[in-house]
């Protein structure tokens, strides 16, 4: 029996290529996903951005974010065919799914401390802006001078 899991895949096009390459490019990925079984997700083209180093000697380039749900066979056929392309330049590959289900873990966690103290959440917080002093003492002391 094979699991979901769901992937982030993030790769970095030649900046030299225009939009409709890119397009081109990304859903002929997402066909390859899909045809070994996997399931698209999430496309997220990111746009021409600066590189953190030279790359290829270049030193921008178009970053596309596909979110891939599927056994992980997919995936694997994925960075083969992103290996051999040429307009390529970089990719990677985050598996995610245990680290939403443990975000979300700790997120239950802390909506139960929340719910457990008195008064609600925000009423605790340090520096609220509630004021500490009581309004009828402020009064009498003004009444006495």
């Amino acid at each position: 029996m094979e699991t979901k899991r769901q992937y982030e895949v993030v790769f970095i096009v030649d900046p030299t290529a225009d939009d409709d390459e890119v397009t081109k490019l990304t859903e002929s990925l997402k066909q390859i996903a899909t045809d070994q079984g996997g399931v698209i997700t999430k496309t997220e083209s990111m746009g021409k951005r600066q590189l953190a180093y030279e790359i290829l000697h270049k030193t921008e380039g178009n970053f596309v974010l596909l979110e891939i749900e599927g056994s992980g066979k997919e995936i694997a056929e994925l960075e083969r065919r992103m290996r051999v392309n040429d307009r390529i330049i970089r990719y990677i590959t985050v598996r995610v799914d245990e680290d939403r289900r443990r975000a979300e873990k700790f997120k239950a966690k802390r909506a139960r401390k929340a719910a457990k103290r008195p008064g609600g959440q925000d009423d605790q917080r340090r520096g609220s802006g509630a004021s500490f002093s009581r309004p009828e003492v402020a009064e009498e002391e003004e009444d006495a001078a």
